[in-house]
């Protein structure tokens, strides 16, 4: 069983940077962090492999976000610069025990409760 809470939304204007945090408990393989607009279908925005620190990244946010591990706190960090209206949206974490695949929702097994982002131009 894993459990991940999410902190660190918040509103920025437009060209700022947030940071996003997630704390793990229990045995992740891959991390990933997903997100969802009003209206829209949740999309994945970053994953990463745990043990061989592989990272990978949705076209829309690459070059602005970074996705990091913290074994020592079993943290997981989304490092988001330059934000864009676009990126409002509410963002969740999850992990995955046993498998690094695509930033499908399928691919996860475990989700946290989400943290809002709100951006503003």
């Amino acid at each position: 069983q894993v459990t991940l809470v999410e902190s660190g939304g918040d509103s920025v204007q437009a060209g700022g940077s947030l940071r996003l945090s997630c704390v793990a408990t229990g045995y992740t393989f891959c991390m990933g962090w997903f997100r969802q607009a009003p209206g829209k279908d949740r999309e994945g925005v970053a994953g990463l492999h745990v043990r061989r620190g592989i990272t990978y990244y949705a076209d829309a946010v690459k070059g602005r976000f970074t996705i990091s591990q913290d074994n020592a706190k079993s943290t997981t960090y989304l490092q988001m610069n330059s934000l864009k209206p676009e990126d409002s949206a509410m963002y969740y974490c999850a992990a995955d025990p046993s498998r690094c695949g695509p930033l499908y929702i399928d691919n996860f097994a475990y989700w946290g409760q989400g943290t809002q982002v709100t951006v503003s131009s």
